[in-house]
């Protein structure tokens, strides 16, 4: 044991510098995984907890006052029914800020879809104007108990008496209003009601939903909305980012294996003699491999021991949604189990791709078999004599042979080494496609900048031109957005009509053509998953009695309501309803408007009419995203180097052989540096080419996946700039040519006795 022991330690001392860049890769990689694994369980936990202590209803529906719920509580599969309770659309100020609403007539605390209250207490009878606020329109509105809000276009207040959170859809700014629960008398002009049913199956909800529609009637139905939708809402951006670190954190862990693996291969063919001693001394092949597998499973061990307890200690203290994400994670059930598994499991893997590498070295005779005579090279080919017949440098020629020579292994040291720069390309892509969504919103499905709804008493050609009139403001697109039942009846979505045919909406189309003709309309990609169907096929929906069948021309790249989205013009929705009116505008601006300014002009020129709010662009959200691809950066480039000095070691070792032959010939220590350098730099060159080949299709469908399952679609991707590649490119060459001449000089100055003794 005691000379196992020393060995280690001397082999340590001799590698100092590749332990410690292990040690550091295994704490980020582990970081990584534990930190997907917080994220995963902030995005789902918050929402689950609060479904199922309110005793969330699985099914709201929106119909008409005249719809009669009695017959819903009859239904198989419905465990109990909510309400129903009158509603009413309408908008909310405070503090300047206005937030749309549904006021929910609610006469009592419900048993189904109970608000939980985090601020204040419930309505009382004795206070018949007060309501209790959904938790996000009071963060919106900066509205906390005891304040009042107002109701715009009336001298109508209401008085604030608590704030609860909810499990149904969420409040969106601009697209979907929030949830304000009252007394039924304060539901003074009621359009609807709201019925909540709770299921014994959730996993019935689209059958629970089409027998609900046939017995209330399709014409009755204005919405649904279901706890899936709720919970894909609550998870978010929360969810996209656990899976970014996760893929990268796993992709970086076999990043590690290999490279440990590719190390300890280069050691053992370095050190055959040393190990042959070992064994004629008396050290078994078990004792041979323990040496190498103990000393980097305790390298591994100590970075993932590190990162655990970093990421138990300061990971609340992370700023913004990280932090937040381990704070609760920290407080949930399977929190212990995971922060011992995930080290664990990377400690094992590791130590897996170890044990196979140090197996080979259990394998070396105790006696050292005889080098062959010919250099490790080979003979050179036809193309090399006639470059240096060309008089290029020998340097660049043999350089190029010795990175060549050696196929199978030369090729294991490209791939070995292409995969952490393969991860970094799409870390890159990822990056990129980031800064589209903030630079060019309107090539992802966000043309407009701002989105205006006017109160009921502005018409349409009033509130076109108190809009036009803003300097800043292109062009205002009139529009109509209401909730259509799908074929089936199993779900809603939405239909919208934006433009018209004289001024069309510019959609950003991924496939097909823009809807020119009557009933023609491009859809999200959401939508043509769940119905099915493909560009070019028509489609029947109902709103209301009315049925509208619309032709699918083209696809458009829809970031909202997870691209369940079917667009056509306005005039294609009134040539169906011709009473309809616009009660909603998109507004385009002029390049370099600052939307926040504008959207301060016109709510001032509106005299509280309006309510502006800048579209919300999916990227807002991502921000972190960009503080983890960094540090994914920063670890695949450790596992990079780690590899590096691998190869260099390996092929510094293997130039010892060739030295006598080099010097006989005549080149100098100089041109002999060189060779290595050079050999070493078209390893990196080709391992860079390998890796931007490879990575960027494998980026580009990455993303375009992660869009299409989002609903957004595919045709989001962007590739890094040239400028950018060309850059990192050069970096991983010029950065493996400097590591490489250090150690490549040192050994084309090594005495002649030296020299000898390493050919022997």
């Amino acid at each position: 044991m005691r000379a196992t022991m020393r060995w280690a330690h001397s082999d340590l001392r001799t590698h100092r510098g590749e332990a410690l860049f292990l040690v550091l890769a295994t704490a980020g990689i582990v970081a990584s995984l534990l930190l997907a694994t917080a994220l995963f369980g902030y995005a789902t936990n918050p929402w689950q907890r609060v479904f199922t202590q309110a005793r969330g209803a699985h099914v709201w529906l929106h119909t008409a006052l005249s719809a009669d719920p009695a017959a819903l509580a009859a239904l198989d599969g419905v465990e109990s029914v909510a309400g129903p309770y009158p509603t009413e659309s309408t908008a909310v100020t405070a503090r300047g800020t206005r937030a749309s609403v549904e006021l929910r007539g609610t006469p009592e605390l419900p048993e189904v879809g109970r608000p939980l209250l985090t601020a204040g207490r419930w309505l009382d009878p004795a206070v018949p104007d007060g309501v209790v606020l959904e938790s996000r329109v009071a963060r919106a509105l900066l509205a906390e108990p005891g304040d009042t809000v107002t109701v715009p276009g009336s001298a109508r207040t209401l008085t604030v008496l608590g704030v609860a959170d909810s499990a149904e859809r969420r409040y969106r700014p601009g697209e979907r209003p929030g949830l304000v629960w009252t007394q039924p008398s304060a539901v003074s002009d009621p359009s609807g009601q709201a019925i909540g049913l709770r299921l014994t199956d959730p996993e019935d909800t689209d059958y629970a939903v089409q027998r609900a529609v046939t017995v209330l009637g399709a014409g009755a139905i204005g919405e649904v909305s279901t706890w899936k939708q709720a919970r894909a809402e609550a998870q978010g951006e929360n969810r996209l980012l656990g899976q970014v670190l996760g893929l990268f954190g796993l992709g970086a862990l076999v990043a590690a294996g290999l490279a440990v693996h590719g190390a300890i291969g280069t050691r053992i063919r370095g050190h055959l003699r040393d190990i042959s001693v070992l064994k004629a001394i008396g050290f078994t092949p078990g004792q041979v491999v323990r040496v190498f597998l103990l000393q980097h499973i305790a390298y591994a061990l100590l970075g993932a021991v590190s990162a655990a307890a970093l990421a138990e200690a300061l990971g609340s203290r992370i700023p913004g949604r990280l932090g937040d994400a381990v704070g609760v994670w920290q407080g949930l059930p399977g929190h212990t189990l995971a922060l011992g598994a995930v080290p664990v499991g990377a400690v094992l893997f590791i130590g897996a791709t170890t044990g196979l590498a140090a197996w080979r070295a259990g394998r070396v005779p105790p006696v050292p078999l005889p080098r062959p005579a010919a250099p490790s090279g080979g003979r050179l080919p036809g193309a090399a004599r006639r470059a240096l017949g060309m008089r290029v440098p020998p340097a660049l020629v043999l350089g190029w042979h010795k990175a060549s020579s050696h196929r199978p292994r030369s090729l294991g040291t490209v791939a070995r080494l292409a995969l952490p720069l393969l991860l970094i390309v799409v870390a890159m892509s990822a990056w990129t496609t980031i800064e589209r969504f903030h630079d060019s919103p309107e090539d992802i499905g966000l043309p407009a900048a701002l989105t205006v709804r006017a109160d009921a008493g502005l018409g349409d050609r009033e509130t076109r031109a108190l809009l036009e009139r803003d300097p800043q403001v292109a062009a205002a697109h009139p529009g109509v957005e209401v909730a259509a039942l799908v074929p089936g009846q199993t779900a809603t979505i939405a239909l919208r009509g934006l433009g018209t045919r004289e001024d069309p909406y510019p959609y950003p189309l991924a496939e097909g053509r823009a809807a020119r003709g009557s009933d023609e309309a491009v859809a999200g990609q959401g939508l043509l998953d769940l119905l099915d169907v493909r560009v070019g096929d028509w489609v029947r929906m109902t709103v209301g009695d009315q049925p509208q069948i619309l032709h699918i021309v083209g696809r458009s790249i829809e970031p909202e309501n997870a691209g369940r989205v079917i667009s056509t013009s306005l005039d294609t929705l009134r040539e169906n309803d011709p009473r309809l009116r616009p009660t909603l505008y998109q507004l385009r601006l002029e390049p370099g408007a600052d939307p926040d300014e504008v959207a301060a002009r016109l709510t001032a020129a509106g005299d509280g009419r309006l309510d502006v709010h800048a579209v919300p662009n999916p990227a807002d959200g991502l921000s972190p995203l960009r503080g983890v691809v960094v540090g994914v950066i920063g670890v695949l480039a450790l596992i990079g180097l780690i590899e590096l000095l691998t190869a260099i070691g390996g092929t510094v070792r293997e130039s010892e052989r060739d030295l006598l032959a080099l010097k006989a010939i005549g080149l100098s220590p100089r041109q002999i540096t060189a060779i290595t350098v050079t050999a070493t730099g078209c390893t990196a060159f080709l391992a860079v080419l390998v890796a931007t080949a490879l990575g960027l299709p494998l980026a580009h469908w990455l993303i375009d996946y992660q869009g299409s399952t989002s609903g957004i679609g595919a045709g989001i991707a962007q590739f890094p700039s040239p400028a950018l590649l060309l850059l990192f490119g050069a970096a991983a060459v010029l950065g493996a040519v400097a590591l490489a001449a250090v150690p490549a000089a040192r050994a084309a100055r090594r005495r002649l006795a030296d020299t000898l003794s390493a050919v022997a």
